[in-house]
């Protein structure tokens, strides 16, 4: 099978994470016979550098002609210690996201037995924890107009807005997500405030009759906060608006202990986008010490989703399991008195466990 993929490496540890993720996909396509082809384009800090834009036209116009995307991680302390700047990495990535159609989310919390001492949590809590968090991408406050400031400075203003037909496609899709699952779905909103939540809930009790299998329920995000932390294991597949998803599933993020373990994949209408959840971690670049599992979990992802393959997913997974089992992780993980490996050996345990199945 020829697999075109788009390669946007991005700002601060973006190239050393896709670098491995990518050395893990050649592996793939060399055990099961698969060709990649592969291009760079480029998205956020450094595109503005060379272009002025943090998505330039040839850059959509590749990921247009792909059949998928791996994405490392936008942002540059620059831009985020000014507020006024007019142009800004993460204005890339919106951008993408609302030129590919990309209006879903999906990012899996799961804990690995190794690793459960490792979380903030307590272990009793988090052990067995595996659920999905389907999160709207393209509209909500973040995409809102009018946005902006007063002409004095003293006064800023945003605008949350969604339409029926982006609620309904969204909530299709987890509807179908917890089909797949342990069928129940929690749908998180915040309905005795916002009007915009109101019809999030409308439109998911018109829904909901259509898949009488799937236990439906109603949650606030700031109980859903609370909830995520006290008891994860009673969540299956969960589905929010934006800006709650966005906050949500990075909070979840500590179940399994580190950031660097979390792989997300952005589902829509034209190429879909697989990328880590964590940021670009501007300190850590250059440093040889950031985790790449995420990113090669995202290739996980990108195998199973975009190109249905599954096989090739299962043994990428595998194959990261195995080397936290192995305590071959970066120093993230490695704990007090833990040996620590570089993002590259990680990536290259990685790549030999593949090669010996």
């Amino acid at each position: 099978m020829k697999l075109n993929v788009a390669v946007l490496a991005g700002d601060g540890i973006g190239p050393e994470i896709v670098e491995q993720a990518l050395k893990v996909t050649n592996a793939i396509c060399a055990r099961f016979g698969h060709e990649l082809i592969t291009k760079t384009g480029l998205v956020g800090a450094v595109a503005i550098d060379e272009t002025g834009n943090p998505y330039p036209d040839e850059t959509h116009q590749l990921c247009m002609d792909s059949d998928a995307v791996l994405f490392g991680a936008i942002g540059h302390p620059r831009f985020d210690n000014d507020p006024s700047a007019k142009v800004r990495p993460e204005q890339g990535l919106l951008a993408m996201r609302k030129k590919l159609g990309l209006y879903a989310n999906i990012r899996p919390t799961i804990t690995f037995p190794s690793l459960l001492d490792m979380s903030p949590l307590r272990r009793d809590r988090i052990e067995g924890a595996d659920f999905v968090a389907i999160r709207e991408l393209t509209g909500g406050i973040y995409f809102g107009q009018p946005q902006g400031r007063s002409e004095d400075g003293n006064t800023a203003y945003d605008t949350s807005i969604y339409t029926r037909q982006e609620i309904e496609r969204i909530l299709k899709l987890a509807f179908e997500f917890a089909m797949q699952r342990r069928k129940k779905l929690t749908i998180v909103d915040k309905a005795n405030v916002l009007a915009t939540s109101r019809l999030w809930r409308t439109i998911s009790q018109e829904m909901a009759p259509k898949y009488p299998e799937v236990e439906v329920e109603y949650m606030f995000v700031d109980n859903a906060a609370m909830q995520i932390i006290q008891w994860p294991k009673r969540f299956d597949v969960m589905v929010t608006e934006n800006m709650f998803g966005d906050i949500l599933t990075d909070e979840a993020s500590v179940i399994s202990g580190s950031l660097g373990l979390l792989p997300s994949a952005s589902m829509g209408i034209h190429t879909s986008v697989f990328e880590p959840i964590h940021g670009s971690y501007p300190q850590a670049a250059g440093k040889n010490i950031a985790n790449p599992c995420a990113t090669i979990l995202s290739a996980a992802m990108m195998f199973e989703y975009a190109f249905k393959l599954q096989d090739e997913a299962s043994l990428i997974t595998e194959a990261v399991n195995a080397s936290i089992e192995a305590k071959a992780v970066t120093e993230d993980l490695a704990g007090e008195g833990g040996k620590a490996l570089g993002t590259d050996e990680v990536g290259d345990w990685i790549v030999e466990y593949i090669r010996k199945k």
